[in-house]
């Protein structure tokens, strides 16, 4: 039996990085309130925070497969904030809230905390559920004043965790990372194969199941 992947989730990023690894999942959009949820965990720490987010998205994902999806599949459910001496910043949404930010980051050292929920569908129930937590650091650079207002104006830090991309216009501002660049994009390759695994499911099987054909 086939079994598909969902992912739970609108992001290009996230998409981009599963289809370069050989994989084409599912999209399903939860409509969770991301807002709601990190005010009610104000005082939680940023694992926390991006855990319960992410179980949310996942949760409420599997409740909008459609029936013939939810008879096997796997759901998986992200979300990602950038840490910054304690405080959590995520998407900024104008680009006032973007600069502030920029602000914040340029020439620091910042935590990019990705947490990940995985849900095992069979027969339209959940039967098992993993998750964890991802974190790599950053090393931002320092843009100049003409740079970031650039920058601001393409759109693209509005709506993205921690108001950059490693992957998109923001990796300029850059410098270094330690740890996964994947994580930092949105979704853990090699924890999600970790997370996978514990439910019995091979990246082979995601492969043969999810559109990878294989050859250059």
């Amino acid at each position: 039996m086939t079994t598909r992947l969902v992912l739970g989730s609108a992001s290009s990023g996230r998409l981009g990085v599963l289809r370069s690894a050989g994989v084409d999942p599912l999209v399903v959009v939860s409509d969770v309130d991301e807002d709601a949820i990190i005010a009610r965990l104000s005082d939680a720490g940023p694992h926390e925070v991006v855990a319960a987010l992410a179980a949310a998205k996942a949760e409420r994902v599997v409740a909008l497969l459609e029936p013939v999806v939810a008879t096997d599949c796997v759901v998986v459910g992200c979300d990602s904030m950038l840490e910054i001496d304690g405080v959590l910043s995520g998407k900024p949404g104008t680009a006032q809230a973007a600069a502030r930010q920029w602000r914040a980051s340029a020439g620091r050292i910042g935590l990019l905390h990705t947490g990940h929920t995985i849900l095992r569908v069979v027969d339209g129930a959940v039967t098992d559920r993993v998750h964890q937590t991802g974190t790599t650091t950053l090393h931002f650079g320092t843009p100049t004043d003409a740079e970031l207002q650039a920058y601001l104006d393409t759109g693209e830090p509005l709506y993205v965790a921690g108001a950059f991309t490693l992957d998109g216009l923001g990796g300029w501002f850059v410098d270094r990372i330690e740890g996964d660049p994947s994580n930092v994009i949105g979704i853990s390759l090699p924890l999600v194969r970790k997370l996978l695994a514990g439910l019995g499911i091979s990246v082979a099987a995601l492969w043969q199941d999810n559109g990878f054909t294989g050859g250059a």
